[in-house]
């Protein structure tokens, strides 16, 4: 099976302002290697914070790393971030071409794509209105519509959609379903073990930004399952000790 995207070494620093004359360097990502294969389903899966939204937005080329590399070929992905670089005072019609050029499409394609955005959004009669008059749930609408409608190579869906009304959330998650069982290379991220293994063939456990382990999703999903376990019971006996 083909490799669409490798990451190889990659490391991704944040600086942090302790005070006028003093800094430092968080590594939110710290050496990470793993290979994504044509038409998989790659779960990522850790605690909140061990740097897995920073991945995602490596694999879209919003990041690059600051050390290693991460090779895409001709691959497009598509990162399912929503509402991300909306521009308030711009109508719901301008901000889906704008958002689908921030993904990488070509603003001719994303033209001819616009009438089933819309359709899908279910947000016709407001699409030409300001995105500051758009609610929080209506603007995941179309954030989510764009994403799913720009044909890519590869598709990053984050742990934390959320989009609007229960029945477009409905809607939302039978396409991602329908998605991830096609031959659509997937990488889906989540803190759920129990999730990974249901949708996922391989996953990559990351904690404090480190690779803890890549392979089949179930024995990845086990041992991360069994190391959130051993934290319970180390801090249910710490707070047995102080009481």
């Amino acid at each position: 099976m083909a490799t669409v995207i490798n990451v190889t070494n990659a490391t991704v620093k944040y600086r942090q302002r302790h005070s006028l004359f003093r800094h430092s360097y968080y590594k939110a990502l710290d050496n990470v290697s793993f290979g994504l294969k044509k038409g998989e389903t790659l779960g990522v899966i850790g605690r909140n914070g061990c740097g897995k939204s920073t991945l995602l937005k490596l694999l879209a080329g919003i990041y690059q790393p600051d050390i290693g590399s991460v090779d895409k070929g001709e691959a497009s992905v598509s990162l399912l971030t929503l509402a991300a670089g909306f521009d308030p005072n711009l109508s719901g019609l301008d901000n889906a071409i704008i958002s689908g050029m921030m993904l990488g499409h070509a603003k001719a394609d994303i033209i001819e794509q616009l009438d089933d955005i819309i359709e899908y959004s279910e947000l016709a009669e407001f699409i030409h209105e300001p995105i500051k008059t758009y609610s929080s749930g209506m603007k995941a609408r179309l954030g989510f519509s764009v994403a799913i409608k720009m044909n890519a190579d590869v598709l990053l869906i984050d742990e934390v959609l959320g989009v609007g009304d229960a029945n477009f959330k409905k809607k939302a998650e039978a396409t991602m379903l329908s998605k991830i069982n096609s031959e659509q290379t997937v990488v889906l991220v989540s803190h759920s073990a129990a999730q990974i293994k249901k949708v996922c063939q391989r996953a990559v456990w990351i904690e404090k930004g480190k690779v803890q382990a890549v392979g089949d999703c179930i024995e990845v999903a086990d041992a991360y399952q069994r190391f959130l376990d051993e934290i319970k019971l180390k801090n249910k006996t710490a707070t047995k000790k102080i009481e």
